[in-house]
């Protein structure tokens, strides 16, 4: 029986998200889930603070007895830890499988370029919270229980993929969290950006993302209406920058920040097996 770790290296989940996912992973009866105390911990904006959320995410990490650690929400903090996280990374923590998104890729990051493990960008406990959240809820158990249907479609076997918040790619570029993306796709999406951000991180991400095999665009959601039109959609955006730095764009990806996020283990798909 795969046995799932849940912590909260970013802000906090609340005991009512909790026992609305318990309810649903009834279905997953070959699934044992278990949240870390420190997923409910509130300091400031985190849950907890650095020590806290560094030291529950080791003791996930290093449970020989957990197949996976399951991020519980985003929103900032992880990037605060993220690089100390990688380089005490213990013996049991390199055949986990590490799920998350958006906040949590400063951590998928750092794992993978460490090679520690299987990073995933998949749902997180917190989009219960969303319009149809129990289907992105039981994507993620499925895939953590050895499903694979609820992969990005795009994801082939033959070629190696990662995806991001387009904000967190921007940040993690020239850091020491940056994995080496050469001959990569790379799938990127992003939430309550104005356009002319959005057009700003697309010229950071393509001036330090030469060499990938090629961009895709997961959805550009939630934009905030600005004082005067942009005069460009997200997929002109991508593309210019895309063609101005050299870098093939190979259209969309089934990817944001809604209950329709699709999984991509980062890699090669088949190396993702997801518990």
């Amino acid at each position: 029986m795969p046995r799932i770790a849940i912590c909260a290296p970013s802000t906090p989940i609340t005991r009512e998200d909790v026992a609305r996912i318990e309810e649903i992973a009834g279905r997953f009866p070959d699934l044992a889930l278990e949240f870390h105390e420190q997923c409910y911990a509130v300091e400031g904006h985190f849950a907890g603070n650095d020590d806290l959320r560094l030291d529950a995410f080791l003791e996930c990490a290093s449970d020989s007895a957990f197949d996976a650690v399951w991020f519980a929400r985003g929103g900032y903090g992880a990037n605060r830890i993220a690089a100390q996280a990688a380089a005490r990374m213990p013996v049991a923590a390199r055949s986990k499988t590490w799920l998350g998104y958006s906040d949590g890729g400063y951590l998928l990051a750092a794992l993978y370029r460490a090679g520690i493990g299987h990073p995933v960008h998949g749902p997180m406990a917190v989009d219960i919270r969303r319009e149809g959240g129990d289907v992105a809820i039981e994507r993620a158990l499925a895939f953590l229980s050895g499903d694979r249907a609820g992969l990005e479609p795009s994801a082939g076997q033959h070629q190696a993929v990662v995806a991001f918040n387009l904000m967190t790619l921007a940040m993690l570029c020239g850091t020491e969290l940056m994995p080496d993306l050469s001959g990569h796709v790379v799938m990127v999406e992003e939430v309550s950006e104005h356009l002319y951000a959005v057009d700003r991180l697309f010229f950071h991400i393509t001036q330090n993302l030469r060499g990938i095999a090629g961009l895709r665009l997961g959805r550009i959601s939630d934009v905030p209406e600005n004082d005067r039109p942009f005069g460009s959609q997200p997929e002109e955006i991508a593309r210019h920058w895309c063609e101005r730095a050299g870098i093939p764009f190979l259209g969309e990806a089934d990817i944001g920040h809604d209950a329709a996020n699709k999984i991509v283990p980062f890699g090669l798909a088949s190396a993702g097996s997801g518990s």
